[in-house]
């Protein structure tokens, strides 16, 4: 009976790291809401509990994110991704280095084939829509809202 608990144990996990290893929209879906793409990305997402709009997401954030880097804005991903195919995508990520609080060195972890299956749900989506707001340098004001993204400053001991 262990025996036959364990073959089956080991079956499942063996069948859950090839299902992850899958590329497809559905593993994109859970990679883009596990990496907290969404969270940014995607106008609206925290404020609804994490339903997903399909009309939004993805589409990038009115909010920007202001510290001593200036005031970025999570961009529209759609537009970013429909400029370049499947393989440009994945090379173009192992590249990738943005301004805070954009987690860049997150997704240069993840695998090819899971920067293919995001990609292809991306993709999925449909049309990319308009630009979020433009990056804005340190010293010049947003015209949009943004969150001070400065931790406060501690008083000497």
């Amino acid at each position: 009976m262990l025996r036959s608990a364990i073959l089956i144990g080991l079956a499942v996990a063996a069948s859950t790291a090839f299902a992850a290893d899958e590329v497809s929209v559905e593993e994109g879906l859970r990679i883009a809401i596990i990496g907290g793409c969404h969270d940014c990305h995607t106008d609206g997402f925290a404020a609804s509990e994490g339903k997903i709009d399909p009309e939004k997401a993805l589409r990038g954030n009115p909010v920007g994110f202001q510290g001593p880097w200036g005031t970025t804005y999570p961009p529209n991903l759609r537009i970013t991704l429909s400029k370049m195919d499947e393989d440009e995508f994945v090379s173009y990520s192992r590249e990738l280095k943005t301004r805070p609080p954009m987690p860049w060195f997150g997704v240069r972890a993840l695998t090819d084939n899971e920067l293919r299956s995001f990609f292809r749900y991306v993709k999925s989506l449909g049309e990319p829509g308009e630009p979020a707001p433009d990056y804005v340098k340190p010293g010049d004001a947003p015209k949009s809202p943004y969150i001070v993204f400065v931790p406060p400053q501690m008083p000497e001991k």
